[in-house]
């Protein structure tokens, strides 16, 4: 289940479809950086007399997402995520009200999707080759795969609201964050520029997406989700505002033995790698950090649980599935209005 790289580049066009109530007399500002083991990209749309001052708002961004890191970061040592994965079972470990709510998002997707989204994960994704251990000289044996099995389970986690804080009911629970803190920082970057009034930018973070108001030809934001094929270009391009989107697939981060392709995206419910058709899932929401897990949870589900899961939920969904011999496109009715025309 764990995302550990950005999969999908998500192109930024511009179109020059009028809104109406904006000036079309718009500047834009462009902010880049790294964040979170990868890079992100922003974009900021206002009339000239509002435009914030470049490096004030770049100061303000950096050091906003310099404190999601050291709540999310299973790389600093001391974060509070860090530091929750080192305490022993059944003693409270008291964190930030982001890092609890966080939690209570991700128990939630897990609930529903019956354990196909799981950031507890981290154990089985190690085992495969794909964290810190790094081996894939031998596949795990069976014993080995159900001894890392009795070390997940999103059903260990408690969360406390006064103080905030967290507990896990064994030990060996290690939570990795990588399937929806991306989206949450995305979400917290769009939320200080509401604070600033500020209404027409677009957040992007590792390939998550939130985008407001319009862009600087005054139109909809237009993004191309990349095609399966690396060198295939542009699969689709939807135009969106006012919402947030996110994708997840396999096919690019895997390895292979004896013949055989094995998926970096592990299943915590068999403790394997995927081993399904779907390539890419693109899901579209209000909220980044939603879209995130969402797009996690369906890569895992596959093609036929996953849609029926996005349509219980009634979410937006673009589906890319791997057919016999080419790339098929599946999607929900709700993710029609956001194709571009």
């Amino acid at each position: 289940m764990l995302k550990l790289t950005t999969l999908f580049t998500l192109v930024f066009f511009m179109s020059r479809l009028s809104c109406p109530g904006i000036s079309d007399d718009l500047e834009q500002i462009t902010l880049r950086g790294a964040t979170m083991g990868t890079s992100y990209s922003i974009k900021i749309v206002e009339p000239a007399s509002k435009i914030p001052d470049e490096k004030e708002i770049h100061n303000d961004v950096k050091k906003l997402l310099r404190d999601v890191n050291w709540i999310m970061s299973t790389y600093i040592d001391n974060s509070e995520l860090s530091l929750f994965n080192q305490a022993k079972k059944n003693s409270w470990v008291e964190v930030s009200r982001d890092l609890v709510d966080l939690f209570r998002v991700a128990i939630d997707v897990s609930a529903k999707s019956n354990g196909a989204f799981d950031i507890t994960v981290g154990p089985l994704v190690n085992l495969w080759g794909f964290g810190p251990e790094h081996n894939e000289s031998e596949l795990p044996s069976e014993s080995e795969i159900k001894a890392r099995k009795k070390l997940i389970g999103y059903e260990h986690l408690l969360l406390q609201d006064e103080p905030p804080a967290l507990q896990k009911s064994i030990n060996g629970i290690y939570c990795d964050l990588s399937a929806i803190a991306k989206g949450w920082g995305v979400d917290q970057v769009a939320q200080l520029f509401e604070s600033k009034n500020l209404h027409n930018y677009l957040v992007e973070i590792g390939g998550e997406i939130r985008a407001k108001g319009v862009n600087k030809k005054n139109g909809p934001w237009r993004i191309g989700v990349s095609a399966p094929d690396a060198f295939a270009g542009i699969q689709k391009v939807i135009a969106v505002r006012d919402v947030a989107v996110a994708t997840s697939g396999d096919y690019r981060n895997y390895f292979e033995k004896d013949g055989v392709r094995y998926s970096h995206t592990i299943d915590p419910r068999t403790g394997r790698p995927i081993r399904h058709s779907l390539a890419s899932v693109t899901v579209i929401h209000e909220s980044c950090m939603m879209a995130d897990a969402y797009a996690t949870a369906i890569n895992v589900l596959g093609e036929k649980e996953g849609m029926l899961f996005a349509e219980k939920e009634n979410l937006a969904v673009f589906m890319i599935v791997k057919d016999t011999y080419d790339f098929v496109e599946k999607k929900t009715v709700s993710f029609e209005q956001y194709i571009s025309k």
